[in-house]
């Protein structure tokens, strides 16, 4: 079980330049906690990639940053909440290629294969919420 860090950030995820926010303020917290260039380069990507699911699919929401321990590892969990349309079909949703948007189909299964943990809960009419989390090695 992980304990989540009180002092998680919530950004707004409502336009372009929340979506660069999100990605400033992510790189600083992973330097901040000692994560590779490698990791931070993939969770940034993730997050990216999620921000923009969440602009797009569910019509804004926002982010929660938060440092996580679990034992001895330290980590960095986002959390993406959004009140779109949900998602009917998850598992259809995470298969590479599948688009409903006219984009390359990679957001989610890009987002899943980047980070070390991966949920995802929806249903259609009520939001999409997208947890990813990244461990830092021992």
């Amino acid at each position: 079980m992980s304990s989540l860090d009180a002092c998680a950030a919530v950004l707004p995820l409502r336009s372009d330049e929340d979506v660069v926010r999100l990605r400033q303020q992510l790189r600083e917290k992973l330097v901040a906690l000692g994560f590779s260039l490698i990791d931070q380069t993939k969770m940034v990507t993730a997050a990216s990639e999620l921000a923009r699911n969440t602009l797009r699919y569910g019509g804004g929401g926002e982010a929660h940053v938060q440092h996580v321990q679990n034992g001895m590892r330290s980590g960095l969990q986002l959390v993406f909440i959004d009140q779109g349309p949900g998602i009917a079909d998850i598992g259809q949703a995470l298969t590479d290629g599948y688009t409903t948007g006219g984009g390359m189909g990679l957001g989610l299964s890009g987002a899943k294969r980047l980070a070390d943990e991966f949920d995802i809960q929806s249903a259609p009419g009520a939001g999409t919420t997208v947890s990813i989390t990244k461990w830092k090695p021992y």
